[in-house]
């Protein structure tokens, strides 16, 4: 059997710190661009596909995850999470060149250019993160581990509080003329990625140890290539569904199709290859089941509602988008500080699962108490409604994760951490997709409802698009608010058009505690084995148990 390596309290630190430097790179180019892509999408004329920047990102970034923990099983997470890097800072730095050049062959455009450049920072950002927690896993034994799940949490809460901050300053302050040549601010925030990740890669060249390989064997290139197709086209389908396409269209149908089709075939395909991508075996051991079951429901409910409660806040209350921020700032705190309390606890007591469920209970109350939302909501009333669902948030953004790396063999470590990274992705975009289509009936049916009694107003038709539209142009000019409560027509619109969304909104909220629900269920199954105090399997009765 394999023995576990032994590293200096120095060595592990600084990898630590390394490893933490690459999480919030990861986290930050997810977040930092939102404020600057109606600059972006000016500056390179491609409205029509402006939510190809994110979905291209999201989409490689999503499919790569398994590839890159069955990679860093077979060939050590160092020499692979260093590739990763190399990947993303190369997506980063051609994002940030996107237009410079004009027109280029094959690639036409700066839109086309931005988000193949995007796909290419996605590839390597889904290294960022899967390579992150198991190097992590490799360092520390599980009931050791739990103590830094604050640091991720809070490294998370920073990108995703202060990512549109500084996107929105480089994207406002950061144009520069450097000899006779303008370079836009919104480049900036691509460019930014490049220091940070290089000093990175110093420190993990220089002081960070090289972890052994936990697995042998080699890649499984068709499980691979079906397993991209496989999800490439089902969170197409996803994305698109409802919101480009209609649900019976036959793009999104014929999507469907390829989806199913490709992922069973990888399912006949890991059952006869000797060393398949993704081990069936794994599918065996109930903690493996359960706690990534448990984390896609919970990612898909909080994605659910964090996506789009910025939006009801500036157009459901008016609320200018500086205020709506700071208001989700409560979130984060209660999500940093649970999940560091929750962490220590954890490494405390070595059991993880009361934990859990105090967790899943407090979530289940904070989303039940956004169901009383409505337009005349202050921002006082939101913030201490969202800090709940923070608290309850904490201790399941580390503690499936850690479940799971508890209950598997070392060289399996890095397919089963990527494997919950890979669920949780896939239910955030789920989770985005389907509440945005409960949004978009509810807010369709309220304007049809409400607008009755003016036929005058159309806004039956009023889509998420224009939503988004109305919130930017108010951001951009805060003086069309008042000239809007100026005219009794508009005020009256905009007062349905409050109404309905924050109804519309309620209606997502509903459907994501339903969700919830049977998320708290599944977590009431996840085996509760105390944690490992070292990396040697767990005894036999507990490893029973897991399984």
């Amino acid at each position: 059997m394999q023995e576990p390596q032994v590293f200096n309290e120095a060595d592990r630190r600084l990898t630590l710190i390394s490893v933490l430097i690459v999480f919030l790179l990861s986290a930050m180019s997810q977040t930092v661009v939102a404020t600057a892509m109606p600059r972006i999408v000016s500056d390179l004329s491609g409205l029509h596909l402006y939510a190809w920047a994110t979905t291209a990102y999201l989409l490689a970034s999503t499919v790569m995850v398994p590839i890159w923990g069955k990679l860093g099983d077979i060939y050590g997470r160092k020499p692979i999470l260093l590739i990763g890097i190399g990947v993303f800072l190369s997506g980063s730095w051609l994002a940030g060149l996107a237009g410079e050049f004009g027109d280029l062959p094959l690639l036409g455009g700066g839109m086309v250019q931005l988000i193949t450049a995007r796909a290419i920072q996605g590839i390597g950002g889904g290294a960022l993160f899967t390579i992150a927690f198991a190097i992590i896993a490799d360092l520390y034994a599980p009931r050791e581990r739990a103590q830094f799940s604050g640091l991720f949490g809070a490294v998370f809460g920073v990108a995703s509080i202060f990512g549109p901050v500084i996107g929105g300053f480089f994207t406002d302050h950061g144009t520069v003329a450097l000899a006779g040549h303008v370079i836009e601010g919104w480049r900036w925030v691509f460019y930014v990625n490049v220091p940070f990740a290089l000093a990175a890669v110093a420190m993990i060249l220089i002081k960070m140890p090289a972890l052994p390989p936990r697995g042998e064997g080699r890649i499984d290139f068709v499980g691979a290539a079906l397993i991209v197709v496989g999800f490439t086209t089902l969170l197409l389908a996803i994305t698109w569904g409802g919101r480009d396409y209609g649900w019976g269209s036959p793009m999104i149908l014929g999507l469907l199709a390829s989806a199913g089709a490709s992922l069973t075939a990888f399912v006949f395909v890991q059952k006869a290859v000797w060393d398949p991508i993704l081990p069936l075996d794994l599918f065996q051991n109930r903690t493996f089941n359960t706690a990534n079951g448990a984390a896609f429901v919970y990612s898909m409910a909080f994605m659910g509602v964090t996506s789009f409660l910025p939006l009801y806040m500036q157009v459901g209350q008016g609320v200018p988008a500086t205020r709506s921020g700071l208001t989700m700032l409560a979130l984060m705190v209660g999500l940093v500080a649970s999940s560091t309390l929750n962490g220590r606890l954890v490494t405390k007591t070595g059991v993880y699962k009361p934990f859990m469920i105090g967790g899943g209970a407090v979530l289940i109350a904070g989303v039940f108490s956004l169901c009383f939302i409505g337009p005349d909501t202050s921002s006082l009333d939101l913030a201490w409604r969202l800090l709940i669902v923070g608290i309850g948030l904490g201790p399941g953004q580390s503690l499936f994760s850690l479940s799971v790396q508890n209950a598997v063999p070392l060289h399996q470590l890095g397919v089963a951490t990527s494997s919950g990274q890979f669920v949780r992705q896939i239910g955030s975009t789920m989770g985005v997709a389907l509440f945005g289509a409960i949004l978009t009936w509810g807010l369709t049916a309220e304007l049809g409802r409400l607008s009755q009694a003016n036929p005058a107003l159309h806004m039956e038709t009023l889509e998420l698009s224009d939503l988004q539209q109305m919130a930017m142009e108010r951001d951009a000019d805060p003086s069309q608010a008042a000239a809007r409560a100026a005219d009794p027509a508009t005020r009256a619109a905009d007062q349905i058009i409050r109404q309905s969304l924050s109804t519309a909104v309620v209606y997502g909220v509903m459907f994501s505690l339903a969700v919830l629900l049977i998320g708290f269920a599944l977590m009431l199954m996840i085996p509760g084995v105390p944690l490992k105090d070292s990396h040697a399997p767990p005894p036999p009765k507990a490893a029973e148990a897991e399984a």
